[in-house]
C-alpha cells in the first residue's frame, strides 16, 4: 500500500461563527486540505500556538505556508502602512519558527500569498505594505473575497517553469507584494506591471513561494503536485 506523504499546513486563528457558536477557532479554507489531498498526500492543520517546532516537523513530509493576514511590519523594520492589518503576534511566531525549521531541514516547503511574503522577510527581505501606492492600479485584489485571475510571466529556468511553462493565468488576491528580495531567493514570475508573483531558493529541494492562491483554481493542480511529488521523495529518504 503506498504510504500518503504528511504535509503541515498552518492555519488563522479567528473568531468565527458557526451553528449556535461564535468563538476564536483555528480554521483554514476547505480548497488547501482539498489541493493537497488530490495531489496524494494527507493535509494536517497547524494552528497558531507556543511550543516546540522542531518535533512537529519532524514528523512532516512537507510544509504548506498558508495565505491570510498581514505580517507585522515591525519584522522587517518598517512602520504600519495605515492599510496594513493589526499584527498576529502569534501567527507570525509560530509560522516563522516553522518556516525556519523547515528550511534548515531542507523539508519541501510551499508558501501562498502571505507564505511567500514570510519567507521572504525570515531571509531578510521586505514587503511593499500597499501595492497601489506603487503601480497605480488595484488589479491583485478588485474586491473582498474576490479572486482576481491575472497572467504572471515565468522564468523558463526556475523549478517553477519546469512545472507551469511560461505563462499562467491565476488567482490573485493581495494587496502587498514582495520589495526588497531576501538572501538567496530567486523571483521567477512578475505580473504585467512588473510584481514579483513568485519566488524560489534554488539551493533547497524544494522551496518555492507563490503570490497568488494555487489552491483557490481546482482545475490546474500542477504546482501542489509538484509540491507533493517532492515531499515523497522526502519520505523515501
Amino acid at each position: 500500500m503506498t504510504v500518503r506523504p504528511l504535509v503541515g499546513i498552518t492555519s488563522y486563528l479567528e473568531e468565527a461563527a458557526w451553528g449556535v457558536w461564535r468563538q476564536p477557532a483555528a480554521l483554514l479554507p476547505q480548497s488547501y486540505l482539498n489541493a493537497v489531498s488530490r495531489s496524494g498526500a494527507t493535509p494536517v492543520l497547524l494552528p497558531p500556538q507556543t511550543g516546540d517546532t522542531g518535533r512537529l516537523l519532524d514528523r512532516l513530509d512537507g510544509l504548506v505556508i498558508a495565505g491570510g493576514s498581514d505580517i507585522d511590519p515591525a519584522r522587517y523594520g518598517a512602520p504600519a502602512h495605515p492599510l496594513t492589518d493589526l499584527p498576529h503576534e502569534l501567527r507570525d511566531a509560530w509560522e516563522f519558527d516553522l518556516l525556519r525549521g523547515a528550511l534548515d531541514r531542507d523539508l519541501p516547503l510551499l508558501g501562498v500569498c502571505r507564505g511567500m511574503q514570510l519567507l521572504n522577510v525570515a531571509l531578510g527581505g521586505d514587503l511593499v505594505q500597499h501595492l497601489p501606492d506603487q503601480v497605480g492600479g488595484e488589479d491583485h485584489k478588485i474586491a473582498p473575497g474576490t479572486y482576481n485571475r491575472q497572467p504572471v510571466l515565468i522564468s523558463p529556468g526556475s523549478r517553477l517553469g519546469g512545472i507551469m511553462g511560461r505563462s499562467a493565468k491565476v488567482p490573485c488576491y493581495h494587496h502587498q507584494a514582495i520589495g526588497r528580495l531576501g538572501s538567496g531567493l530567486r523571483a521567477t514570475a512578475w505580473s504585467a506591471d512588473e510584481s514579483v508573483e513568485a519566488v524560489e531558493l534554488p539551493d533547497h529541494s524544494f522551496a518555492l513561494g507563490v503570490q497568488w492562491h494555487p489552491e483557490a483554481d481546482p482545475t490546474d493542480a500542477r504546482l501542489f503536485d509538484a509540491f507533493v511529488l517532492a515531499t515523497r521523495k522526502e519520505t523515501k529518504q
